[in-house]
């Protein structure tokens, strides 16, 4: 009978690698995932405490489109500074 009995299981060898790159691929990824939900939204551009709120973003495109004065600009920002 001719059979090879020697290799019997080395075409499976790379199951090992594989299993052994998920097992540390899943540990690394949770720990980026959370750095990255610690971390928040620092990387923006604006320094610390100078973050622009969507409501002031919004009126700033407003007063740029012309669609309301300096006056009422300045008195609407003001007011979402305060409140």
């Amino acid at each position: 009978m001719w059979m090879d009995y020697e290799g019997y299981g080395m075409g499976w060898h790379w199951l090992g690698w594989l299993s052994m790159a998920f097992f540390w691929l899943i540990p690394i990824l949770l720990v980026l995932a959370v750095v990255k939900y610690l971390m928040g939204d620092r990387r923006s551009n604006a320094p610390d405490g100078e973050r622009k709120s969507p409501a002031l973003t919004v009126l700033e495109e407003r007063y740029a489109r012309g669609e309301i004065n300096r006056e009422e600009y300045l008195q609407k920002r003001e007011d979402l500074k305060r409140g």
